[in-house]
């Protein structure tokens, strides 16, 4: 459908109920999936998420409180994280608390790992390792958990993998008040497109069934940016947010060539718009793998991502 409206177009409507909602900007900590609700003193649509990779180095802890003062309105921890933190003696759910209190939420955390083996007698031993990630999960207080569709192998079973990820879904809702989101990687033999992840998801038959989009998945993995208009928003339960360099070859790329937005190739603008478009309301992250970035201040960094996700959002006029 093209006119809506008395013939205003569909962008044109969505544009305007951006600009209403401008008026409404939510305050930091405010979590994400509200239409009409902006963030970055109303500047996005969307919550904007520092993912600790970016400054990967750095204590778990200082992470937290550096994404506070740089004024990023989430935090999104590796699962490896928390378990040190627990490791180490650390409540959980005491530092959900904490990250609240700074004015940041936890939208997603990264996640469950080798969470989809080929067997049912593989995946049965998995669950425990799985179960507790899941519980670490729910405890910071993070929505979503990545579901890594892994073990890797070039004839993954999409079918296999739906009717593990609607497992997963139950097990997360039911016993662990957390939602589970299928994530592809653009470089693994399997699960490496958007099409595929979504396949996984669909024939789930879950009415929560989402996926994670990564920006530099979505250009590694060959599946391009067309088919993100083509979905509703609410198919996405987070949006990784990064660039990529022109002078490498995709099929060469890997997760140390991730750039900060606007710094690359990838037609971002356009991405933002369609996102507008589709509805998606949830957040979207900051993860870039980048060792250049790991030897500089952490807290320049994660200024200056912020500065560039701010900008690049800015430039889509959303």
């Amino acid at each position: 459908m093209s006119k809506s409206f008395s013939g205003m177009s569909r962008r044109g409507f969505l544009a305007g109920a951006a600009g209403a909602g401008a008026l409404a900007a939510a305050p930091r900590g405010a979590s994400a999936a509200e239409p009409g609700k902006r963030f970055q003193d109303g500047i996005s649509p969307w919550p904007l998420t520092l993912n600790t990779s970016t400054i990967r180095p750095t204590p778990f802890k200082d992470k937290i409180v550096i994404a506070a003062e740089a004024g990023w309105d989430a935090i999104e921890p590796w699962i490896n994280e928390l378990e040190q933190y627990e490791e180490e003696g650390g409540d959980l759910k005491a530092l959900a608390a904490e990250i609240k209190d700074r004015g940041l939420f936890v939208p997603n955390i990264i996640g469950l790992w080798d969470c989809m083996p080929a067997t049912q007698e593989a995946w049965e031993a998995s669950l425990p390792a799985t179960r507790e990630r899941m519980r670490r999960s729910a405890a910071v207080g993070s929505e979503f958990v990545a579901a890594i569709p892994a073990p890797d192998r070039p004839d993954f079973d999409l079918r296999w993998g739906a009717e593990r990820y609607r497992d997963l879904m139950k097990i997360g809702r039911d016993d662990y008040g957390i939602k589970v989101a299928v994530e592809f990687v653009g470089f693994m033999k399997g699960v490496y497109r958007f099409g595929q992840a979504s396949a996984i998801a669909l024939d789930a038959d879950d009415p929560a069934a989402c996926i994670i989009m990564d920006t530099f998945h979505l250009f590694r993995g060959g599946s391009g940016f067309s088919g993100v208009k083509k979905v509703r928003g609410d198919l996405f339960a987070h949006f990784h947010w990064n660039d990529v360099p022109g002078d490498v070859p995709r099929e060469q790329q890997g997760d140390e060539h991730r750039l900060y937005p606007g710094d690359g190739i990838l037609p971002l603008g356009q991405a933002l718009r369609d996102l507008k478009e589709i509805g998606f309301t949830r957040a979207l992250s900051l993860e870039i793998f980048k060792r250049d970035y790991w030897e500089m201040d952490p807290k320049v960094v994660a200024a200056k991502g912020l500065e560039k996700m701010r900008a690049c959002i800015q430039a889509a006029g959303v």
